[in-house]
């Protein structure tokens, strides 16, 4: 009687294959993940651009920065007193001298996807130009400032712990390593 199976030599390589396989698929899948944090983060920035732009054209500045936030949460522009939005939860509007809503700029202003990161906010001293920065984690990304994700050169703004801010995205009139006054 012959017995018939697979010899240890044939269950390992079978091991292996499918241990590489497994390998490939999961760093796939990692990558795409990244991937998609990264668009997330680019599409954000240019919606809370847009929505400084309209409000630039509404009041012929930029919000004022609080730390790292836009200061234009309950905007009142007879006092300009504004409380900070907070990346998440902010309403970013404005609102009349009696309290009401007069825009809303953004419902809910938008936070870094992945926890422990931030976007950050500058504007110059003078409200006329603005920076948005967030950090991507794909260094092979060719939109990152200066076309390099990792030494990015004349940025010193961190993204939330060690992350240097490495995508930015700026009014018109002003650059993404451009030191704000």
């Amino acid at each position: 009687m012959v017995k018939k199976g697979f010899t240890l030599v044939e269950l390992l390589v079978v091991m292996a294959i499918i241990a590489i396989l497994a390998t490939l698929i999961v760093g796939g899948f990692r990558s795409s993940q990244m991937r998609g944090r990264d668009a997330e983060r680019k599409s954000d920035l240019k919606q809370i651009s847009s929505a400084l732009e309209i409000f630039y054209s509404d009041y012929g500045k930029y919000p004022p920065a609080s730390g790292t936030q836009v200061a234009a949460c309950s905007y009142n522009p007879g006092t300009g007193a504004a409380g900070a939005c907070t990346w998440g939860t902010g309403e970013f509007k404005d609102v009349d001298g009696s309290g009401n809503t007069k825009t809303t700029y953004f419902k809910t202003i938008p936070k870094d996807p992945a926890s422990g990161q931030t976007y950050v906010y500058k504007v110059s001293s003078t409200q006329n130009k603005y920076q948005l920065y967030a950090h991507l984690e794909n260094t092979q990304d060719k939109n990152c400032i200066g076309g390099n994700c990792v030494v990015v050169p004349g940025i010193t703004d961190t993204c939330g712990g060690t992350l240097v801010c490495n995508f930015a995205v700026t009014s018109v009139n002003t650059t993404a390593t451009e030191t704000l006054n």
